[in-house]
């Protein structure tokens, strides 16, 4: 017997507790400055568009599907709020753009049932390989990603820089991935080039190219996963 189908309404209530509890967790790594009311309202966006968009025929639960759409909703929130450092920002992106790589793989999962363990392997190997092109391309900064007031805005201040030998070989690394990028297929390379060195939402950047956001976090995935086989085939794994 099947249960049930929930209404919009009643997911959204059913998952208030989670907005308010992931709210409390992110506010407690802030400045105290920074309102836990504001998290809350940026969290609540992600619960909505989680209950308006969620599909149960995937084989997914509402809750863990609303999980990473409220993370990413109140990190989006913060990655555009003026106090943000360079460095404060990078976090914030790395975990924004971590949480949607996630997020696609769960929905995927989900989808397609149980693996074996050589598939949950390859899951392993194919999340950190798309995990570590997200902390390369989110340490970068974009420096040459032009001037727009995203990128003015970052250049605030530049604290907690790394000693000089990890940020030289931290540079190499980030050059290495532009070029990479600059020879993707234009439609990722695009994708790549708006989310990670613009600031834009994967939605966002969907919408400049006319995709889906569905369509621009699977594109996403599979791009990461592109450039980590081209970045391995350089030696540059480490």
């Amino acid at each position: 017997m099947t249960a049930p189908c929930r209404s919009t309404e009643q997911l959204i209530e059913e998952c208030q507790g989670l907005v308010h509890s992931l709210a409390r967790q992110i506010h407690r790594k802030l400045p105290s400055h920074i309102s836990l009311e504001d998290l809350d309202a940026y969290g609540q966006v992600g619960l909505v568009e989680a209950a308006g968009e969620f599909d149960p025929s995937r084989g997914s639960r509402f809750s863990t599907y609303a999980y990473y759409r409220i993370r990413g909703s109140i990190y989006d929130g913060l990655s555009k709020m003026s106090w943000v450092s360079r460095t404060q920002y990078s976090k914030l992106r790395n975990q924004q753009m971590a949480d949607e790589v996630l997020r696609q793989e769960n929905e995927e999962n989900a989808a397609s049932g149980k693996g074996s363990l050589q598939n949950d392997m390859r899951w392993f190997v194919d999340v950190s390989r798309a995990l570590a092109v997200v902390y390369l391309a989110t340490t970068d900064g974009g420096d040459n990603g032009g001037d727009n007031d995203q990128n003015k805005s970052i250049r605030l201040q530049d604290d907690s820089l790394p000693e000089p030998q990890s940020q030289a070989i931290n540079r190499e690394m980030q050059q290495k991935l532009r070029m990479l990028v600059d020879a993707l297929p234009d439609e990722s390379a695009a994708l790549i080039r708006a989310t990670y060195y613009e600031g834009l939402t994967l939605k966002e950047a969907g919408g400049r190219l006319g995709i889906s956001k569905s369509w621009a976090s699977r594109l996403h995935k599979r791009t990461l996963l592109r450039l980590a086989a081209s970045l391995k085939a350089m030696d540059l794994t480490s």
